[in-house]
Order: structure tokens, then C-alpha cells, then sequence
């Protein structure tokens, strides 16, 4: 995503001053505490029923540290269909980076309102940013501070 000269300007500053932490840590103060797949899966079904109620239900949740966040990875959807006794099964499994274990509550909901919407558009297209938008006003917003968030993992390691 291109931002402007104005924007990458004002993060370098902050990187160069060491006060990205800091700018992070006054917006979002604390981490949350869903840190097993159990309790992950129960907020993303809570998120999922609140929004995308008649959409097709979830057979899995879970962090995963096989998700490489170098190439651009956050989290993944993925839908599987397989032939099973002559039935046909689908399922739909959502995978959160490890990273999201000590993020900031508002970063987890973003990413998982990001793969939920994968349930009913695939592409990121405006539909998709419609739908994001609409489980979570801030979305935009929440994506640039979590850029914000990972390029401060990437130079200065853990903020939490």
C-alpha cells in the first residue's frame, strides 16, 4: 500500500527517535490475553455469529507459527472440500500469526475480521473493505497502526 511522502516521512522520524514504541504504547496500552487456540476460536465465533451469522460455520481456529510474516502473511483462510463416505465435507479453517499472542486486542480483531471476510469474498476487492469496514469501522486505520506495530517487532523487538 502506497502512502504518502507526508506519512512515511512522519514514521521514519519516529523510528530515527526511538519514539515508535511509544506512540504504539500510548494507543494501545496493553496486550490481550487470548492466547490459546481454544480461546481463539470462541472470539472468532463470537465475532463470526455476530456478523456472518449464516455463513458457513468454522472446524478450526488456531495461532499458527508456520505463518511466515516476511511475505506479508498475517493470518490465512482456507476452505477445503473433501468427498468423505460419499458425502461432500467443507471446511473452513482460519490461522493467526504467533505474532498476534502478544498484540494489542484491536490488531487481533482486525486480522480475524480480515480472514472472516474471506468467508464470503475471496478477493480483496471493495466488496472485501466493505464488509471490514462494516464488522470493524477502524479497519483502515487498525491496518496502518498494525504496520506501525510489526515495523517496530522487525527493528526494536517486543513492545509487550
Amino acid at each position: 500500500m502506497g502512502y504518502s511522502a507526508e506519512i512515511t516521512g512522519q514514521v521514519q522520524q519516529l523510528i530515527a527517535e526511538q519514539q515508535l514504541g511509544k506512540l504504539l504504547l500510548k494507543r494501545y496500552p496493553l496486550a490481550h490475553e487470548i492466547t490459546t487456540d481454544k480461546a481463539l476460536y470462541g472470539f472468532t465465533v463470537e465475532l463470526k455469529n455476530q456478523f456472518l451469522r449464516k455463513s458457513q460455520p468454522l472446524s478450526k481456529v488456531v495461532f499458527d507459527s508456520k505463518i511466515n510474516l516476511v511475505h506479508q502473511a498475517l493470518g490465512t483462510h482456507s476452505f477445503v472440500s473433501r468427498v468423505q463416505g460419499g458425502k461432500l465435507k467443507a471446511k473452513n479453517e482460519i490461522r493467526v500469526g504467533v505474532v498476534f499472542k502478544t498484540a494489542p486486542l484491536e490488531f487481533l480483531r482486525m486480522i480475524v475480521v480480515h480472514e472472516l471476510a474471506h468467508l464470503k469474498e475471496k478477493d480483496h476487492n471493495k466488496a472485501f473493505y466493505k464488509l471490514c469496514e462494516h464488522m470493524e469501522p477502524a479497519y483502515h486505520q487498525l491496518e496502518f497502526d498494525l504496520r506501525l506495530y510489526l515495523t517496530h517487532l522487525d527493528l526494536f523487538g517486543t513492545l509487550y
